[in-house]
């Protein structure tokens, strides 16, 4: 495969201020706006039914939202007969048969309830609690890792990468009041993992390439290394972005919301690969010396 002779790191200072902007944008509107949180963490009431026939999970949010039910989750539970709603309304012991009778549209629909309880806003907040430590969990997890594998600019500037694609993924979310909910945020544990990968492999190119081209200033390595791995970065990124595009357009309600997230934090994390780690890495003054360990002087031989 041919090498591109892109000049990335030339555009370096624009790359920084675009990057600088979306995140003052990101925590702008997650400090203003906040996250729309789902009902995973706000807390509502479960309804589970169960169909003779498989129903259509369209034409169930649709009759639910004509009777009034308008802050709904509908998925399948266990089989396509079996159908979990989830709705932000206050809890009543006749709010399952309310729901039920609805579903039934008038004795048209065989259908029958299997349970109805309500979810606390107190699992909620814990759930919150425990996904945003988990996430700072697997940063700092992720900056012990390259700093062990590599070194610890490579650390720091690995895990910077990384929270950049985070809190933008974050302000998409905030900025286009886009539901939070309980798989958002397993995308984006999967988006930092997919978006170190591609860091991992930019840092390793640019570690043997100090270690082969003894004569190459820090900037002009930087710059041969990322277009070394530039084609395997965009295969890899491009035959996952097709994968998520079918997903996201006929994926269904389900899973809407977990592939957007991932469309969006993978496209980022594409571009914090090619250009941040590497553009922090330059600030952080890294040079070859970091890499290679000084040789030991030999001992001198002991007198007899």
């Amino acid at each position: 495969m041919k090498v591109t002779t892109i000049p990335f790191m030339a555009m370096r200072k624009i790359v920084a201020c675009f990057s600088v902007a979306l995140i003052l944008i990101s925590l702008g509107s997650l400090a203003v706006k906040g996250l729309q949180f789902g009902l995973d963490f706000t807390g509502g009431t479960l309804v589970e039914v169960a169909y003779d026939q498989a129903p259509q999970l369209d034409d169930v949010r649709q009759l639910l939202a004509d009777n009034g039910y308008d802050d709904i989750v509908v998925q399948n539970f266990g089989s396509p007969t079996d159908v979990v709603v989830r709705m932000a309304n206050a809890y009543t012991p006749t709010l399952g048969d309310e729901v039920l009778e609805s579903l039934r549209n008038h004795g048209e629909v065989s259908v029958t309830l299997q349970r109805s309880e309500f979810v606390g806003a107190q699992v909620g907040e814990e759930l919150r609690e425990q996904g945003g430590l988990g996430m700072l969990l697997a940063l700092l997890i992720v900056m012990l890792y390259v700093a062990v594998r590599f070194q610890f600019k490579f650390s720091l500037a690995s895990v910077a990468a990384l929270a950049h694609d985070v809190i933008i993924t974050l302000g998409f979310f905030s900025l286009f009041d886009v539901e939070f909910d309980l798989t958002v945020l397993a995308a984006l544990l999967a988006v930092v993992g997919y978006s170190l990968n591609d860091t991992i492999v930019v840092c390793d190119r640019i570690r043997e390439n100090f270690r082969i081209m003894r004569e190459t200033e820090p900037y002009d390595l930087i710059n041969e290394s990322i277009n070394q791995t530039l084609g395997r970065t965009l295969i890899t990124s491009l035959t996952t972005l097709f994968v998520l595009v079918v997903l996201f357009l006929f994926g269904g309600e389900a899973i809407h919301n977990f592939s957007m997230a991932l469309l969006v934090g993978i496209v980022i994390g594409t571009y914090s690969s090619i250009f941040v780690a590497a553009n922090l890495l330059l600030a952080l003054n890294v040079t070859r010396e970091d890499l290679v360990p000084t040789p030991k002087e030999e001992l001198e031989d002991e007198l007899p």
